[in-house]
């Protein structure tokens, strides 16, 4: 018997522009200890469908149009706001996609955890923190006593997920809603997270329902898979018949966009190296007072013109610190960089000027890059009119040029970047990289924020603009299904430290570092990665 069953559910959002079908019409059950994915991209409606259930959906202008959602014995469709509070986190919890959001910054996290026990159990105090105590051990979290008192900021991403998780099944509920719950985390914590959801889930029999836009992600963990788009689902079946038997073009479409890890890279590569980096180290703050962070220890590298170098490690592995120390958008503590033969270590900013031209940078957040007050032509126009490449004559007809080359409408081009979607900001902050026509970029996690479908057109965008502009790429990232995507050579980093380096094939097949086996054996929905049927 399903622990909760949905039928018809209908959710519609009345706006000035008139009525958005945000879930048209959608029926599934969950049963006790199954996991039931509902993957698509964003905007398909999985979060609202889960959220309306438990009045979680702004009224206005959302409305529940149709259907019903049957928990136990009980509609929670037609239940009132004082009932739904009995309900939530007591019957039914939910993991949110960012804790830090969603943990309290005023409150110690022991507070946050004793919460629900002593609203839906009436405990007391005392019984509560033993209880909330015993449940931070068991989601993993050492010295969970003295972490009780401890504020959400002192914990890293994957620990305040942990405590996410531990609040969610602190009252033992019948069903667990995961949102995104791993979207924001390393690959290597991405993997315990899930395993300690699974973990749990077997333990308490407990019905999950996964949201995510990661294939990889939910070819692991799922039993059941409904594929959602536009407020529908076109597919729902078996894991094996969604991944292995699709029949519907927009989840083919999904399972094609996962990144073809076989895929080879043809760029024109010399012997000649177009940047070295000799005995790089930037450490930050002050070791007189212990306080010193090496976040780039004695980094030696160099990146051969024409190539993709795929740079990944976990965050806080000092990718991200490396890859600005050598366009010197961060400044070395020790070592040398040098750029086309020439040592710009040193260099005063005035002299780095010329050089900015040919060394660009894209960065992870487009929507934080980019100038909110600045229309598309202006982000793109300013580049052109600094360096000179463009007067006022040309100047149209070099910013359109730009906009076809990175795939944007032109007749978009007086928008601003909130009026885009997350992929479209990505392209004009792509679009303004190659502006000045650079030799070298880095590319810092460019496509982590978004969905897989467009993430395959960014990859494939800057694989694109790499052959036909003759560009070197240091690819930054996290993902290692993108990095060999996408790179010719692969080096891993960790703490501040090279351990690792080799061809893509080489990192993959024949990995010789501990660290770098870890990173593989963390890849969530290897199988499917690697073409093989789940």
């Amino acid at each position: 018997m399903a622990l909760l069953s949905v039928d018809n559910l209908g959710v519609y959002f009345h706006t000035r522009n008139g009525v958005v079908k945000a879930v048209d019409g959608i029926s599934f059950d969950v049963a006790a200890g199954e996991t039931f994915a509902i993957i698509g991209e964003s905007g398909s409606g999985k979060s609202v469908a889960c959220y309306s259930m438990l009045g979680l959906v702004p009224r206005p202008p959302g409305r529940i149009e149709s259907g019903t959602a049957k928990f136990g014995h009980k509609d929670l469709l037609q239940m009132s706001e004082a009932e739904l509070r009995k309900v939530r986190g007591k019957g039914i919890s939910i993991i949110f996609q960012d804790p830090m959001t969603s943990l309290n910054p005023f409150l110690r996290v022991g507070e946050q955890l004793i919460e629900p026990l002593l609203l839906h159990y009436g405990m007391k105090r005392d019984e509560a923190w033993q209880k909330a105590t015993a449940m931070l051990e068991e989601v993993g979290i050492k010295d969970a006593a003295k972490r009780m008192h401890a504020w959400p900021f002192e914990f890293s991403g994957g620990m305040r997920q942990r405590v996410m998780i531990a609040m969610a099944l602190i009252t033992e509920p019948d069903i667990i809603i995961a949102d995104e719950p791993t979207t924001a985390l390393d690959v290597t914590v991405q993997a315990q997270i899930l395993k300690l959801l699974k973990q749990l889930q077997e333990k308490r029999n407990i019905g999950v329902i996964f949201i995510s836009h990661d294939l990889s992600v939910v070819a692991d963990i799922a039993d059941n898979i409904a594929v959602m788009q536009n407020g529908v689902f076109v597919e729902k079946g078996s894991r094996d018949q969604i991944f292995n038997h699709a029949t519907h073009p927009y989840t083919q479409k999904l399972l094609a966009a996962v990144p073809d890890t076989e895929k080879a890279v043809s760029t024109s590569k010399s012997d000649k190296a177009i940047v070295q980096i000799e005995d790089l180290c930037v450490w930050f703050g002050d070791e007189a007072k212990g306080s010193q962070v090496k976040a780039v220890d004695n980094v030696s590298l160099q990146i051969e013109r024409g190539e993709i170098l795929g740079l990944v490690g976990e965050s806080g592995s000092g990718k991200s610190t490396l890859g600005r120390a050598i366009l010197r958008l961060v400044n070395p503590t020790s070592g040398r960089v040098t750029f086309e033969g020439k040592d710009i270590t040193t260099l005063k900013p005035r002299e780095m000027k010329p050089l900015r031209r040919h060394m660009q940078m894209i960065f992870q957040d487009p929507y934080a890059s980019l100038n909110p007050r600045m229309t598309v032509y202006d982000t793109l126009a300013e580049p052109l009119l600094l360096h000179n490449i463009a007067n006022k004559k040309n100047l149209d007809a070099e910013v359109f040029r730009l906009m076809d080359s990175v795939g944007l409408a032109r007749e978009a081009v007086l928008r601003y970047p909130h009026e885009f979607s997350g992929g479209q900001r990505q392209r004009i902050a792509i679009g303004r990289a190659i502006a000045t026509k650079p030799h070298f970029i880095v590319a810092d996690e460019p496509v982590s924020a978004l969905d897989v479908t467009i993430q395959a057109q960014i990859l494939d965008l800057l694989l694109e603009l790499v052959e036909r502009f003759d560009l070197t790429m240091l690819f930054v990232s996290h993902d290692l299904g993108v990095v060999r995507y996408l790179s010719d050579r692969i080096v891993v980093m960790k703490h501040g430290e090279l351990v690792e380096a080799g061809t893509a094939q080489e990192i993959f097949n024949t990995p010789q570092q501990d660290y770098t086996k870890a990173l593989l054996a963390a890849i969530p929905g290897k199988s499917l990665l690697l073409g093989k049927s789940v």
